[in-house]
């Protein structure tokens, strides 16, 4: 019998809505390109043993997890169409064409190799929906209920939060599925003196910069949870720790979900099955099923592609087809279905079903690290270290889920606005120890062999540039995408904002490593460097050393899709990923996608 859904793509999304579906007694089938990451054979560069499933469980492994032969999808994308521009980044590996944007082919899909930090969006990104749509399903109070019937929160009541809304959770069954906890600084990483003294620097820095720290009392309360309903609602700025997904300190994600509908509720679930097109009814504008192949790393983003044979198979739906597979995948697929911008798909010769922009409005966050060499040869909670099964850590992980391996490396976080006219916080730096600078083949090598390190990551949300785009690269579906974010003076930011955030960003988190340096604690600054001083200097450096890992907006609702997820024009087909927004949300996309999956089976199962 056929399926009512086929769901592509078993990410937050799509992962997230087939197991919805499903549990309401829906005849699902899931297609995913990748294997099991818990089930997969061979090790990778890193280790050549067998790592699975380590990679996949440990919460500090989740580097090198993105570099595991068995699951990953290396995509190389272009920040700049200018190549003298590009090549100035030295992350640029002039053979592929590109800088490393690390994915993942395997259940689960991003939740599977991800940071695992579920921070909840800014309301004002649901209500711009609303307000552009004239949907109110969209508004930020509608969509908190989505976050709460996903979020079992380990460490924060969650009845509490429930209870403040005026919210009965046993009377709505709001049991929440997607675990999240804290890995608390001081414990994990068991150096009371050195979180105190990032702590005190962190406030002090806020203090400095004329940021006043209101509603302190709420602050303390909320333990930090930059999740709070109260925090949130305020825009509240301030030191926050990331909640992870992980359940008893090891990575939980989509994988857990659909296997639990798989077991209990009856969802089909099919691995290695790379989508190539969508299949259509006579008239050409329903979507009645998939075409795909069968066969293990057929997708060339696959370090090892091709291991085996493919069988090219048909599946058809009775009722819908869903695509979840990413703002890089759903364009691909849709546009090797007739689907996407009339001009691009004329010159790649293929028929027009839909003129779409579709692949358009391509944006990311921009990131950078502020790289720190410490005085000291290591730091004491790494001692003995080396990122693999049987270390000291490993050993505390694994027989008593405490430790540094129960963290994902970041120690913790400091929420504020870039400047103050900002209407929302749009800077998230987070201290990491270890060295990181952005992502290049190899560069989880990196956190084993330098363990006297502290990056502050400067993150940079609620970006101005909307002018990224994906393109085919060729008629065969195996081959990966072109993508350009066109960064900075390429993109839509003709104010320059986005830039000037990041150098503001990387000033404040000076200024909280100062205290540091002054004690001698810091040996150096390695990145930007004592060289890089001035705004210009500064704006050198990002322009140069950015990177971004949250693409979204691919298929915008509003231009390509209606607010309940279905593309324009085109009947029984919906996009249900990181694709959908019309601009990026808050600061982790991740949240966000959790969410949408959510709606989407609402909108599905309630129309």
């Amino acid at each position: 019998m056929d399926p009512e859904y086929i769901v592509v793509g078993s990410g937050p999304g799509g992962g997230t809505l087939a197991a919805r579906l499903a549990e309401a007694g829906k005849r699902v089938l899931l297609l995913e390109a990748g294997g099991d990451p818990r089930a997969l054979e061979g090790g990778d560069a890193v280790d050549p043993n067998n790592r699975m499933p380590d990679d996949y469980d440990v919460p500090v492994f989740h580097a090198i997890s993105s570099e595991n032969d068995a699951m990953k999808w290396d995509f190389f994308v272009r920040h700049y169409e200018d190549l003298a521009q590009q090549r100035k980044d030295d992350k640029f590996i002039p053979e592929k064409d590109g800088v490393l944007y690390p994915r993942v082919g395997a259940l689960g899909g991003c939740s599977s190799h991800n940071a695992m930090i579920m921070v909840y969006p800014h309301n004002a990104d649901w209500d711009n929906i609303a307000s552009m749509t004239g949907d109110s399903s969209w508004s930020s109070g509608h969509m908190r209920t989505y976050f709460q019937k996903l979020e079992n929160c380990h460490h924060r009541p969650f009845d509490r939060i429930l209870g403040e809304a005026g919210i009965n959770p046993s009377k709505h069954g709001w049991n929440g599925w997607l675990q999240t906890e804290k890995a608390i600084p001081e414990s994990a990483l068991g150096d009371h003196s050195l979180v105190s003294t990032i702590v005190e620097s962190a406030f002090e820095a806020l203090v400095q910069g004329g940021h006043t720290l209101d509603r302190a009392k709420w602050l303390l309360e909320s333990q930090l949870d930059p999740n709070d309903w109260r925090v949130v609602q305020d825009n509240s700025i301030g030191v926050r720790y990331p909640p992870l997904t992980t359940r008893n300190h090891q990575r939980a994600g989509t994988r857990e979900r659909v296997l639990d509908a798989q077991q209990n509720h009856g969802l089909q679930i099919e691995t290695d099955a790379l989508v190539t097109k969508v299949l259509f009814d006579e008239s050409g504008t329903r979507a009645v099923g998939l075409e795909y192949l069968k066969g293990k790393r057929q997708y060339k983003a696959f370090s090892s592609q091709g291991v085996e044979p493919a069988e090219r198979l048909e599946v058809h739906a009775t009722k819908e087809v869903i695509l979840s597979g990413g703002a890089f995948n759903t364009p691909q697929m849709l546009m090797l279905s007739g689907i996407g911008p009339s001009a691009h798909l004329t010159e790649m010769g293929i028929p027009v079903r839909a003129d779409l922009p579709v692949g358009q409005n391509l944006q990311d966050r921009y990131e950078v690290g502020v790289v720190n060499k410490m005085n000291f040869p290591c730091w004491e909670v790494l001692q003995g270290s080396k990122f693999a099964k049987g270390d000291p850590q490993y050993e505390m992980w694994a027989n008593h889920r405490k430790g540094v391996y129960t963290t994902n490396g970041a120690v913790l976080a400091v929420i504020k606005r870039s400047i103050e006219t900002q209407p929302l916080p749009d800077l998230f730096c987070f201290a990491l120890l270890g060295l990181f600078r952005g992502y290049f083949p190899g560069y989880s090598n990196l956190f084993p062999s330098s363990l006297n390190y502290l990056t502050w990551a400067i993150l940079k949300a609620h970006t101005q540039n909307r002018a990224g785009e994906v393109k085919l690269r060729s008629l065969d579906p195996r081959d990966t995408p072109d993508v350009n974010f066109h960064y900075f003076e390429e993109g839509s930011d003709t104010a320059g904002e986005d830039l000037q955030a990041v150098v503001d960003g990387i000033k404040f988190a000076r200024t909280m490593t100062k205290k540091l340096c002054d004690q001698g604690v810091i040996a150096e600054e390695e990145l930007p460097g004592p060289n890089v001083q001035t705004d210009d200097e500064l704006r050198a450096f990002v322009r140069n050393n950015a990177w971004g890992h949250h693409a979204s907006c691919t298929c915008p609702i509003g231009t390509v899709l209606t607010t309940d997820f279905k593309v324009k024009g085109i009947d029984g087909l919906r996009v249900v990923d990181a694709s959908v927004f019309p601009r990026i949300p808050g600061f982790f996309i991740v949240s966000a996608v959790y969410m949408i999956g959510e709606k989407a089976a609402d909108v599905i199962l309630h129309p």
